[in-house]
């Protein structure tokens, strides 16, 4: 532990750690407070950590004084969050049982209930997150054996009692860039035959804008667009309902389900969004140089990057499904297959950060050591190795969660390889959009009786059903990226204004990008926003 403080102490940081008494004696919370003072009268900045419990979190029947007091621990820790704007943080570490001299008093039927006890270097790793992670000030960190360190409460259920929810803080929104001239006529693709080639399906048309916007829509001008896989599934209609005669119905639509941009002009019921204000949005027809959007369907974002574009479909596509389908915790075994394309570098990322082996598959040397730079345990490069004789020796034991976007044979290989209890997510198949016929279902013979035999789970994902759910997702990619803990990486090569829509979608398909794909709509505005 020694070896670890030693560079904080030689960035000058102060570290107090804190036992408060299970009592909580006022003279103790008195004494953290006095500690404060001091740091704030020396004008030396630093990090209190107190040591409260799981019990603090949720009730516990059997001991009610001891979860009782640990809550006030919780409690007045957070309340002292305000403190970060004197450059001092006070956090609180909330472990399960951990296997120490008192712990092991304990009911061992209750502790094994919770997955068996921590180790003390389990929570000696816990302390440092919460000093090294500089972003974290009244944050109660729970240590679990289950699920690896998590902090509490999630998102969703904080902004239920914030009195500044989410909601009131877009009302806060201030207008950091330019005004935008409102276009006469603006570009954008529009899908006017159904087929899974895309260039073939879309037609790049010119508009004149319909004014004036309605009372509770916004016009927002787009400045990067992402490109997925799916969008070849989007232009051959795929995801509409009904027969193709019915699918056909709906011709002709705008292309492209996501991008940032900045708002150019709002409606006049409009209150919480001004003009200037950068969004992120993710709904049908962002390929397009501005877009008509409800003003409920926008989000607010620091600024219109395009690393922010990545976050949208394929960050939250990895982050949901793998908390939600995989309902992924800590020390299992996570395969990634095209783990380095746009979504893939999320999963992997993710995983890693929840304590996991991971395995991930890619085409090339060049994503190979991509994937490596991320910390992935074991690349299985394809081109050079069978992936079935790499799962089969090397874990033997099988794969506890596989997040698969292939389809056709890497599907088969992958439910084979799946553990007991295994969870195989399906959030796409990508080699089987771009047949001479588009997409076509398989029949997986024997699919019930593999996933019985080993009690296993084959789930769907598909991110539109889980849209309850975007904003506390968002939230927690941008926080893991503004402290440096989660990469983003964009293809180099580049597609520029809305005519090179359709570059885009087939260099994606050809398997050569690595990381997210993106479509600059406006270069010139691009180059303004990276003077600001």
């Amino acid at each position: 532990m020694g070896q670890k403080l030693l560079p904080l102490y030689k960035r000058k940081t102060n570290i107090f750690m804190h036992m408060l008494e299970d009592h909580l004696p006022y003279s103790s919370s008195v004494m953290l407070l006095m500690v404060t003072q001091v740091m704030r009268s020396q004008n030396k900045p630093g990090v209190i950590i107190n040591i409260g419990s799981v019990a603090g979190l949720y009730p516990m029947s059997y001991e009610p004084v001891y979860s009782g007091t640990k809550g006030g621990v919780v409690m007045f820790t957070r309340s002292l969050a305000p403190l970060k704007r004197h450059g001092i943080r006070v956090n609180v570490l909330c472990p399960e049982f951990v296997q120490t001299n008192m712990g092991e008093q304990v009911n061992r039927v209750l502790v094994d209930a919770l997955g068996g006890f921590l180790k003390v270097e389990d929570v000696v790793n816990g302390a440092f997150e919460l000093i090294e992670d500089e972003s974290k000030a009244g944050a109660c960190l729970w240590v679990s054996k289950r699920k690896g360190m998590v902090y509490w409460p999630i998102s969703e259920k904080e902004k239920n009692y914030l009195v500044y929810s989410s909601k009131s803080r877009r009302n806060l929104v201030k207008n950091r860039f330019p005004s935008i001239q409102t276009p006469e006529y603006f570009q954008k693709m529009v899908v006017h035959t159904l087929s899974h080639n895309f260039r073939n399906a879309t037609r790049l048309e010119r508009v004149r804008l319909q004014l004036p916007i309605e009372p509770n829509s916004t016009l927002v001008k787009i400045i990067y667009a992402g490109v997925n896989a799916s969008d070849v599934n989007f232009s051959s209609g795929r995801y509409f309902s009904g027969n193709a005669k019915e699918a056909a119905a709906h011709l002709p639509f705008d292309a492209g389900f996501e991008a940032v941009g900045i708002v150019a002009s709002v409606g006049d019921s409009v209150k919480h969004i001004k003009v200037g204000t950068p969004v992120a949005l993710m709904t049908f027809g962002s390929y397009a140089e501005f877009m008509l959007i409800p003003a409920k369907r926008l989000i607010p974002v620091p600024r219109p990057d395009p690393e922010v574009v990545a976050m949208l479909t394929s960050g939250l596509t990895a982050s949901i499904a793998l908390e939600k389908a995989g309902q992924m915790t800590s020390g299992q075994v996570v395969l990634v297959t095209a783990a380095a394309g746009g979504t893939g570098q999320f999963a992997v990322q993710l995983a890693k950060l929840a304590g996991n082996k991971v395995v991930a598959t890619c085409g090339g040397e060049s994503k190979s050591t991509f994937l490596s730079s991320l910390g992935v345990d074991r690349v299985v490069n394809y081109r050079n190795e069978n992936l079935k004789d790499v799962l089969k020796k090397e874990f033997p034991r099988g794969v506890d969660i596989i997040y698969e976007s292939v389809g056709g044979e890497t599907f088969d290989i992958c439910l084979n390889a799946l553990a007991v209890y295994g969870r195989l997510i399906v959030i796409g198949m990508i080699s089987q959009y771009q047949g001479e016929e588009g997409w076509k279902p398989q029949n997986y013979t024997g699919l019930c009786e593999k996933i019985l035999g080993k009690s296993q789970t084959v789930a769907g994902f598909f991110l539109i059903q889980y849209a309850h759910l975007w904003q506390g997702h968002l939230e927690k990619l941008f926080n893991l990226y503004a402290s440096g803990k989660l990469k983003v990486f964009l293809d180099p090569k580049k597609f520029l204004g809305v005519a090179s829509v359709a570059d885009a979608v087939e260099y994606l398909h050809s398997g050569r990008s690595v990381g997210k794909v993106v479509v600059c709509m406006d270069p010139s505005y691009s180059q303004t926003l990276a003077k600001l």
